[in-house]
């Protein structure tokens, strides 16, 4: 692979995650800024359905009858201008709604598309992948920056904006990627493959069902983190909120860079429990700070983002791949990803509007006393999950030292 290769792969990558990072975090608060803060949980709804549907996208069209840059190309340029678009309609909530599921059911196809094009065309995947995938937490970093710290715009419809525009900018850029054919042109696949049910028949294991179940079960406090928390930032009057998350993803740089020696000292199982529990412990020091505005509990909760992600998502994503034969790993992640982006994150998105409106009432926001009892729900949830899954689970033929 040349240096000129790496660069664009790179800057795809930065810019992909660029454009999520630019409004995800700062959409509550935009939302409450216009009269919309009894509807934010649907901003963070209708990404889970566009994850549940991407697959059927990509199985059927994407990886079997178009170029990957052609079609990445396409759906950025789509998807950038939902963005743009959007913000015309922040006094009509259904359109608004609809102009983001516009927008997610381009952009969550694109996901798997640029790891697609990026495998494609490198040559050692374990070494290689992680150096051109960590400009995409860059990007989600420098997005959070611009749009908070420096242009103070957390509140606004700038943000989508920006997102937007940067969606344009890959969707121009994506044409002048690498040419990629189509991975599966010329197979036959069924809608089993494409979720995943037929790895399913060679996953057997109580094991493999224990992790399932947790993951998906985590995912439904998980929600409330993504939606929730920048405008608890927000309400505690920390300024530059979305700047604040991204936090989050300057520590998850540092876990992802330290996994290896982890996994030597912990194993799978280990890590995956530290990862739960630390999603319990992050809703736990938001619920302690919550009452004295203290921004060390609050930053705390969010720089355990490294832990709570990488140790449990992305361990196991790990854990996945070496419990799937190579012939069946595509499929196990596909149906991981549909069991908790999309089907988990649902749910949770859902459940966390739910009780939070149950707080707000007709008020403005939460009081401070109301922000402590929302963030013991999750607490409670997932160091119950912790301990069923430290209890429960038992998988020694995945427990190699090797990464």
């Amino acid at each position: 692979m040349t240096k000129g290769i790496t660069s664009r792969l790179s800057l795809m990558m930065f810019l992909q995650f660029f454009v999520w990072g630019g409004w995800y975090v700062t959409i509550g608060n935009y939302m409450t800024a216009v009269g919309m803060n009894s509807v934010t949980h649907w901003a963070y709804t209708v990404g889970p359905i566009a994850a549940i549907i991407s697959p059927f996208f990509l199985g059927l069209v994407a990886d079997r009858f178009f170029s990957v840059e052609k079609v990445l190309g396409l759906m950025h340029l789509i998807g950038g201008a939902a963005l743009i678009v959007t913000p015309f309609f922040e006094t009509r909530p259904v359109f608004f709604i609809i102009g983001l599921g516009v927008h997610m059911l381009c952009y969550m196809p694109t996901l798997g598309l640029t790891n697609s094009l990026a495998f494609h065309h490198i040559e050692n995947q374990e070494k290689q992948f992680p150096l051109i995938r960590v400009f995409g937490t860059i990007g989600w970093i420098v997005a959070g920056i611009l749009v908070s710290a420096i242009l103070k715009a957390d509140a606004t419809s700038v943000p989508l904006r920006v997102a937007g525009g940067a969606g344009i900018i890959l969707g121009l850029f994506a044409f002048a990627l690498p040419h990629t054919p189509p991975p599966a042109a010329g197979t036959r696949i069924s809608l089993r493959q494409i979720v995943g049910l037929d790895a399913l028949a060679q996953l057997r294991g109580s094991a493999f069902w224990i992790f399932i179940a947790c993951s998906f079960l985590l995912c439904i406090p998980l929600a409330a983190y993504y939606n929730f928390a920048p405008i608890f930032v927000n309400d505690l009057g920390l300024p530059d909120p979305a700047f604040k998350m991204s936090f989050g993803q300057m520590s998850e740089v540092l876990f992802m860079v330290s996994m290896p020696w982890f996994f030597r000292r912990l194993g799978v199982k280990w890590m995956l429990a530290v990862g739960a529990g630390a999603w319990a412990l992050r809703y736990g020091l938001f619920a302690l700070g919550a009452p004295d505005g203290a921004a060390a509990f609050i930053l705390g909760g969010i720089v355990l983002h490294g832990i709570c992600y990488d140790f449990f998502f992305v361990t196991g994503q790990i854990y996945v791949d070496r419990k799937a034969v190579p012939a069946i790993r595509a499929q196990a992640q596909g149906f991981l990803v549909f069991v908790t982006y999309g089907l988990g994150m649902l749910i949770g998105a859902q459940a966390a509007g739910l009780i939070f409106n149950s707080f707000l009432g007709g008020a403005a926001q939460l009081t401070r006393e109301e922000w402590t009892q929302f963030w013991m729900i999750p607490a409670v949830l997932a160091a119950v999950i912790l301990v069923v899954f430290a209890v429960a689970f038992r998988d020694r033929t995945v427990e190699r030292t090797d990464s």
